[in-house]
C-alpha cells in the first residue's frame, strides 16, 4: 500500500509539472471555484432569512421576502455564469495538458532506440499514447477541479455551520472522520487493480493490432479460431481485473452515503433540540440543515470521482514510464557532419549480439573501397541484416568500430550519416499519403518532373499511371491494395530520386517478377556505378556482378 501511495504521489507531481505552463489559467480557475463555492454557500443564509421573515401568524414581511428573493436570483445567476467560465477554463487547461503529455510521449518514441521498438509490442505502445492519455484527461485532470471544489465546499460549509451553532457543528466534526477513513481505505485498494486493468488492456490492444495488420497471414493459416481463443483469454482477464477495480471503487459512494445519512440525521436531531430550547431560529435551523446536506454532498461527489481518479493515476504512471525510457545514445558533442561521402567503409574487429548470452558477430573485419559492390550471403539468422543495422547505426557495436571515409560512425551525426545512405528493404513501408508523397519521402521538395523520372527509372511509372488519380492517388495504410511488388517498386523509386552515395539493398527485388527484375537490375547497375553498394541477397542473379561476396 505504501508503494502505491508513493507511486500515486510521484505521478501527481509529474502531472502538476505539465500544468505549470498554464498556471495563470489554473489560478484563475481556482479563484473562480472559491467565488462560486462562496456564493453557493451564501444562498442558504438568504433562504434562512426569508423563512424568518415568514415566521409567525400575521408577522409576514412581504417587502423583505421580495428583496431577499431578488437577491437570491442575482446570486444564483452570477454563480451560474462563473461556473460556465470556470468550465471553459478547466477544459482548456485539461486538453492543453493532455496535448503536451501526448506530444512528449510521441517525441520520445521518435528518440527511442530501435531495440526498444523491436522488443515491445507495437499495439501496447499505441495504447499508452492514445488510450491511456485519454483516461488521464477524463479522470485525473477533470478530477482535480472536482476534488478542489469539493474540499472548498466542505471547508466553507463547516465555517458557516460554526457561525450558526457551535454545538451542532461539533456533532458534524466528530462524525466526519468516519467518511474520510472509509474513502481513503477503499481508494488505496483500487490503485493496484486499475493498474492491472490498464496493463491487460494494453495486451488486448496489442493482440488486436497484430491480428488486423497480419490478417492475410492469419486467414492463410486458418488461425482465426486460435486468435479468437487468445483474445477471449485476455478479454476474460481484463473483465476480471475491471470487475475487481469497479467493485472496490463503487463501494466508496454507498459507504459514504450511508455515513452522510447518519450525519444528517444526527444534525437534524441535535438541531431540533437546540431549536426547542431557543438556541436557534427556525430559519437558522433550515440554513443549518441545508449546510449539513451540502457538507455531505462533496464526499459523495469525491467518492464518485475517486474511481476515475485512481484509473487515471494508473494510466498516467504507464505513460510516464514510456516518457522516462532511456533514449538512444545522443550524438557526441563534437560529432561531425558527413557531407558528400565517398563510400569507403571499414569494419574493424566488430562484435555485436542482441542477447549478451548469445554471441552473433565476433571480430568481423571488412574493408570496402568506394564504388565497390559488396554482396552479403548466408543462411537465415547468420547476421546479414544485422550488418546493415550496424552500418545504419540502428544498433551500436558492442566492440570494435565501423568507419565511413575514415570516421568512426559514432563520431558522425546520425542525421548526416543516414542522409548518405539509400536503403531498400524486403519489408516495404509506405505511409498513408499520395503516391507522390511516398516517392518524395526522402526529398520532400522534389519537383514533379524529378519524381516522375525516378518512377520511370524504377519501372513504376506505368502502373502508377493506371491508378485512379495517378501520382495523386492516396494510398491506404501500408500501401492499401498495391501488390508487394508494386510497393517495392515505389521504395526503389525513392532511392532513384535521392541518389545517395552509399546503397543498401536488402532483398530489394524479392517481390518483383523476373521480367521486371531484369529491368530493375539494369537500372541498379546504372545507379550503383561509382557508388558503394551493400547487397543482401539469396538469388544468384542479384550477386553475380558483385566485386566482393561476403559469406
Amino acid at each position: 500500500m505504501k508503494n502505491n501511495n508513493r507511486a500515486s504521489g510521484r505521478t501527481i507531481k509529474r502531472v502538476i509539472k505539465y500544468i505549470k505552463p498554464y498556471r495563470i489559467s489554473f489560478v484563475f480557475s481556482l479563484v473562480l471555484a472559491v467565488i462560486t463555492v462562496s456564493l453557493t454557500l451564501y444562498v442558504p443564509i438568504i433562504i434562512g432569512n426569508a423563512i424568518d421573515c415568514l415566521a409567525g401568524p400575521g408577522a409576514v414581511n412581504f417587502e423583505a421576502v421580495a428583496a431577499l428573493l431578488l437577491k437570491m436570483g442575482i446570486v444564483i445567476s452570477v454563480t451560474a455564469v462563473l461556473q460556465w467560465i470556470m468550465g471553459i477554463c478547466n477544459n482548456r487547461i485539461t486538453y492543453n495538458t493532455v496535448r503536451d503529455i501526448r506530444r512528449d510521449a510521441f517525441d520520445k518514441i521518435q528518440r527511442l532506440p530501435v531495440s526498444y521498438i523491436d522488443n515491445h509490442r507495437h499495439g501496447g505502445i499505441v495504447s499508452r499514447v492514445i488510450s491511456d492519455v485519454d483516461v488521464i484527461s477524463d479522470g485525473l485532470l477533470l478530477g482535480f477541479t472536482q476534488i478542489f471544489t469539493g474540499v472548498l465546499t466542505i471547508a466553507g460549509t463547516l465555517c458557516f455551520m460554526l457561525r450558526i451553532s457551535f454545538v451542532i457543528a461539533l456533532v458534524v466534526v466528530i462524525l466526519t472522520p468516519l467518511s474520510l477513513f472509509v474513502s481513503k481505505y477503499i481508494a488505496s485498494k483500487t490503485y493496484g487493480y486499475f493498474r492491472t486493468q490498464a496493463q491487460t488492456r494494453e495486451e488486448e490492444t496489442a493482440l488486436a493490432e497484430e491480428a488486423v495488420s497480419s490478417q492475410k497471414t492469419v486467414k492463410a493459416f486458418s488461425m482465426e479460431n486460435k486468435l479468437e481463443q487468445s483474445f477471449g483469454e485476455i478479454n476474460e482477464k481484463l473483465e476480471k481485473a475491471t470487475v475487481r477495480a469497479v467493485f472496490f471503487s463503487s463501494l466508496v459512494n454507498p459507504s459514504t452515503r450511508l455515513i452522510n445519512g447518519i450525519v444528517y440525521a444526527c444534525v437534524a436531531l441535535a438541531g431540533s433540540m437546540v431549536a426547542i430550547s431557543g438556541g436557534i431560529t427556525i430559519g437558522g435551523l433550515s440554513s443549518f440543515l441545508s449546510y449539513a446536506n451540502q457538507y455531505t454532498k462533496p464526499f459523495n461527489e469525491i467518492s464518485g470521482v475517486i474511481a476515475e481518479f485512481q484509473n487515471a493515476l494508473a494510466c498516467a504512471a504507464r505513460v510516464f514510464e514510456l516518457i522516462d525510457e532511456k533514449p538512444q545514445t545522443p550524438d557526441a558533442p563534437d560529432a561531425v557532419t558527413l557531407r558528400d561521402a565517398h563510400g569507403n567503409v571499414d569494419f574493424n574487429n566488430v562484435s555485436f549480439s542482441y542477447d549478451p548470452e548469445k554471441p552473433l558477430l565476433k571480430e568481423v573485419n571488412l574493408s570496402v573501397k568506394a564504388g565497390w559492390k559488396i554482396a552479403i550471403v548466408g543462411p537465415t539468422g547468420c547476421g546479414k541484416t544485422t550488418l546493415i543495422n550496424l552500418l545504419m547505426r540502428f544498433y551500436d557495436v558492442d566492440g570494435g568500430a565501423i568507419n565511413v571515409d575514415g570516421n568512426d560512425i559514432r563520431s558522425i551525426t546520425r542525421r548526416s550519416l543516414r542522409k548518405n545512405y539509400g536503403m531498400v528493404l524486403q519489408d516495404t513501408w509506405l505511409k498513408n499519403a499520395s503516391v507522390r508523397d511516398n516517392i518524395a519521402f526522402g526529398m520532400p521538395d522534389a519537383s514533379d518532373d524529378k519524381i516522375i523520372e525516378a518512377a520511370k527509372a524504377a519501372h513504376a511509372h506505368s502502373f502508377i499511371r493506371r491508378l485512379p488519380e495517378g501520382y495523386d492517388t492516396i494510398l491506404g495504410e501500408d500501401g492499401g491494395n498495391l501488390s508487394n511488388g508494386q510497393k517495392q517498386l515505389l521504395s526503389i523509386a525513392r532511392i532513384m530520386l535521392c541518389l545517395p552515395p552509399v546503397l543498401i539493398l536488402d532483398e530489394a527485388t524479392s517481390s518483383i517478377d523476373t521480367r521486371t527484375e531484369v529491368k530493375i537490375q539494369k537500372a541498379f547497375e546504372k545507379l550503383m556505378n561509382g557508388r558503394t553498394s551493400f547487397i543482401v541477397a539469396h538469388r544468384l542473379s542479384t550477386v553475380q556482378n558483385a566485386d566482393r561476396i561476403i559469406v
